[in-house]
């Protein structure tokens, strides 16, 4: 696939994909004898994996080393291990705030609807 039609499955633009590759967060991207991009699945894995962990707000300074890990080999596996189970803790910690902060929000928000229903009724008397 080239980078148009990959950018459009991914909802990534193709400005991001060409940087992904240069700093590393994908592999490099085989080309066609013309110099074009050609994704193949496992490019597409790779992308994917980038994708998903950004969303979540993974640092892409850690990716870059897990990516380059990565392609060391199997003598990286518990250093990549360690790196992932880093920043699944975070992860959960940072999740673990945002439902604080939701539960708090969500009380507001039943305090506002019990002071709403108060006025309404007064305007009913």
């Amino acid at each position: 696939m080239n980078i148009a039609e990959v950018s459009r499955i991914n909802g990534i633009s193709s400005d991001t994909l060409r940087y992904y590759e240069r700093i590393g967060l994908i592999p490099t991207v085989k080309r066609t004898q013309g110099g074009i991009r050609n994704y193949d699945e496992t490019d597409m894995k790779w992308i994917n994996f980038a994708k998903c962990m950004r969303s979540a707000g993974l640092p892409i300074e850690v990716l870059i080393e897990y990516v380059r890990l990565f392609h060391e080999g199997d003598t990286t596996l518990e250093t990549r291990r360690t790196l992932l189970i880093e920043q699944r803790e975070q992860l959960q910690s940072k999740m673990q705030d945002m439902q604080a902060t939701l539960d708090r929000l969500d009380h507001k928000i039943e305090n506002y609807d019990t002071v709403l229903q108060q006025k309404v009724g007064e305007l009913m008397i």
